[in-house]
């Protein structure tokens, strides 16, 4: 590797790990703060639902338009316009005066958040071929230890310095975010790196009329289904059928949240290394039945273990993202993919912890909410089955049709 390659690919990894930080910190540094934030303006209940719904609706939004801007804007362009939206987003959030400001801004923090989650895959896939799994890796993890941190330590600061100080703390970071951009973004203008083609208007068609697509598209939205779902429902679930108080209802809910970061530490290595994603299928098809199955029938006798078994089923999350380097040729393929996947994913995500809500209103208890769960982690099996085989996108359409890509 010469040094200008080297000095990109550390550029290029910094860039990423950074950014990572941002995605998640935008979404999770709000929720803790709520209750602060009530002591200053009023937040209507429908507002805070809203907002619960803004992250994959805005994802989905973002994600349906972001493959037609990459074409125009190029790959590192539109990251850096996505990384200063979300510390200028981030940053008037903390300036917010009523609960529509602050609903306003973070819908401008997570537009600006889901186009760079369809954008990072794509920067792996480009930067980093011969290691997909490993800055998968890398980046999926950083972004589980960044859910953690904000709860942990947002009500604290908050406390110290107001919650308008916790908002601009969490912007600074993004504000860091934005100075490797703003380098690989000359870089890539300037012609000093590897420049690959633009991305043509025929590949997200293509990409849509491809089996693997669709099953990659289900595997995402189950995955997101059964996070929003239990981030919006779980501790009530629990305090109501396990008894336990809302204290301990939130430990679970963190508890949930946690299993995210072992999986985002093993998955996309064990899948870049094996090549075979049917014992991941299995394994949180499994994990996710026996512990709805766990709530359903005993919640109260080992509820961590169901919480636990619950948890599985996002390990999903870490397993499609590194499909997307891996079961594409390349970043234009894999942006569209990305893109695709991801609208169409977080748009039947919303939905499921609406389904959830409304059961519990019509029949007065959760096993309706709980059994439409696991219809849908019952759901990903045929998925499974199409993802399993190993081929690419490209590969699968010239199969198809019956001519190059």
């Amino acid at each position: 590797m010469t040094p200008r390659r080297a000095g990109t690919v550390a550029l290029a990894a910094a860039a990423i790990v950074l950014l990572a930080l941002t995605l998640r910190i935008a979404v999770a540094s709000l929720s803790p703060l709520l209750t602060v934030i009530a002591r200053d303006f009023p937040l209507p209940a429908a507002v805070v639902g809203l907002i619960g719904m803004a992250p994959p609706v805005a994802f989905a939004l973002s994600a349906v338009v972001t493959p037609a801007i990459e074409r125009r804007l190029g790959l590192e362009r539109l990251v850096l316009i996505s990384a200063v939206a979300a510390a200028v987003a981030l940053g008037v959030r903390a300036l917010a005066v009523d609960a529509w400001t602050l609903l306003a801004a973070t819908a401008g923090v997570f537009a600006a958040v889901g186009v760079a989650n369809v954008l990072v895959p794509a920067v792996v896939k480009k930067y980093f071929p011969e290691r997909v799994g490993l800055m998968t890796t890398v980046y999926t993890t950083t972004m589980a230890v960044a859910t953690f941190t904000p709860p942990l330590v947002a009500v604290p600061l908050a406390d110290a310095v107001g919650w308008r100080g916790s908002f601009a703390v969490w912007a600074v970071v993004a504000v860091a975010a934005v100075v490797p951009w703003i380098a690989m973004s000359v870089r890539a203008r300037a012609g000093r790196d590897d420049v690959l083609e633009e991305p043509r208007a025929s590949v997200l068609s293509r990409v849509m009329r491809v089996p693997q697509a669709w099953a990659l598209v289900t595997t995402f939205a189950v995955n997101s289904s059964v996070a929003y779902g239990m981030f919006a429902w779980l501790p009530t679930i629990l305090i109501d059928t396990a008894g336990v108080d809302a204290a301990t209802a939130g430990g679970l809910l963190a508890l949930f949240s946690f299993m995210g970061l072992p999986v985002s530490l093993v998955i996309p290595l064990l899948i870049a290394r094996w090549r075979r994603t049917g014992p991941f299928y299995v394994f949180a098809v499994a994990g996710g039945l026996a512990g709805i199955a766990g709530l359903l029938i005993a919640p109260g006798a080992a509820t961590v273990l169901w919480v636990v078994l619950i948890g599985l089923p996002p390990l999903m999350f870490p397993m499609v993202l590194v499909l997307f380097g891996l079961r594409t040729r390349s970043h234009e393929t894999a942006v569209a993919v990305s893109g695709f996947v991801q609208s169409v994913g977080y748009a039947l995500a919303a939905l499921v912890p609406l389904a959830i809500g409304v059961t519990h209103e019509l029949t007065g208890g959760w096993a309706a909410g709980l059994l439409v769960l696991a219809g849908v982690i019952a759901f990903v099996v045929p998925a499974g089955v199409v993802v399993a085989r190993s081929e690419t996108i490209e590969e699968a359409w010239e199969r198809r049709h019956g001519r190059a890509w």
